[in-house]
C-alpha cells in the first residue's frame, strides 16, 4: 500500500509540472470561449446584423423579466461575441469571466433551469478566472493589469 501511495504522489507532482496554472487557466479561457462564441454566431448574419430568428426567440422563448425582448437580444449577442475575444486575449479576463457567468446564471434561472449540469460545467471554467485572472499566457499578464 505505501508504494502505491508513492507513484500517487510522483504522479500528482509530476501532472502539477506539465499543467501550470498558466495552462490550465489558458484552457478555461479557450474553452468558454468557444462555447459562447458559437453561441453569438447562431445569433447573427454577416458580422452583427442581428437575425429575425434571434428576435423571435427572445420575445417567446428566453422570455426574461425586467427587460425588454429587443434589449435582452442586443446584450446577449454583443456580450457573446465581446466577452469571449476578450477572454481569448486574455484582457480583462476577470471581468469578461464574471459577465458570462452572470450570463450564465440568468441562463440558468430563467431560461433553461433544468441544464444546470451544463450551467455548471461552465461555472467551472469561470471561476478559476474569475479567482486567478487569466494567467502567465494572457494581456492581462504582460499590462500588469492581472
Amino acid at each position: 500500500m505505501h508504494s502505491l501511495t508513492m507513484i500517487y504522489h510522483r504522479l500528482a507532482a509530476l501532472a502539477g509540472r506539465i499543467l501550470p496554472d498558466a495552462v490550465l487557466l489558458l484552457v478555461a479561457r479557450l474553452g468558454i470561449a468557444a462555447v459562447f462564441f458559437q453561441s453569438a454566431r447562431t445569433k447573427v448574419e454577416g458580422l452583427l446584423t442581428i437575425t429575425d430568428s434571434t428576435y423571435y426567440l427572445f420575445e417567446t422563448d428566453y422570455k426574461l423579466p425586467f427587460v425588454a425582448p429587443n434589449i435582452a437580444a442586443h446584450m446577449a449577442t454583443y456580450s457573446e461575441h465581446l466577452f469571449p475575444i476578450m477572454l481569448v486575449l486574455g484582457f480583462g479576463s476577470r471581468f469578461a469571466a464574471l459577465g458570462l457567468l452572470g450570463m450564465t446564471t440568468v441562463i440558468e434561472v430563467f431560461v433553461y433551469p433544468d441544464a444546470w449540469a451544463t450551467h455548471l460545467s461552465w461555472a467551472g471554467l469561470l471561476l478559476p478566472i474569475i479567482a486567478k485572472g487569466g494567467g502567465a499566457f494572457s494581456l492581462d499578464r504582460l499590462l500588469r493589469r492581472d
